[in-house]
């Protein structure tokens, strides 16, 4: 296994889980990517230590019996670099609603370290889920 498939799994096994193991794989130069993020009002891209472990805790705090099911992690040729693709399920604590998604997941590491993150889900499924709009990006 690459280090960079290491790092997806364990990403993937602590974000929830165990929140402060998973902030001990951060770079403290690390980018968080979320293309799609912007529909919900959240912003596209978190960077540096503080702004992501403070962006992972909204969504920490925001669901409950969270879970992620379904992994599939992909190498790279480089072994510094992942894809994974996984399915998540929980319950949106402010609506009662349950949340089913579906993630593909980025990652590059360096030093052994997670330094980039780009994650991709789709915003309908989170907007219905916590009873929110999906937002015109291009306004």
């Amino acid at each position: 296994m690459t280090v960079a498939e290491d790092l997806l799994h364990r990403h993937i096994e602590t974000l929830v889980a165990d929140n402060a193991r998973w902030q001990t794989m951060l770079a403290d130069d690390v980018v968080w990517e979320l293309p799609f993020a912007p529909a919900l009002g959240h912003p596209a891209r978190v960077s540096g230590r503080s702004e992501v472990v403070q962006f992972a805790a909204w969504f920490v705090g925001a669901v409950e019996n969270f879970r992620f099911f379904e992994v599939r992690v992909q190498a790279f040729a480089d072994p510094e670099a992942a894809v994974a693709e996984v399915k998540g399920e929980g319950r949106i604590k402010a609506t009662g609603r349950s949340y089913r998604q579906e993630y593909v997941v980025f990652l590059r590491a360096i030093g052994g370290k997670i330094a980039f993150l780009r994650e991709y889900f789709d915003p309908t499924r989170a907007a219905k889920a916590m009873n929110a709009p999906i937002l015109d990006r291009d306004s």
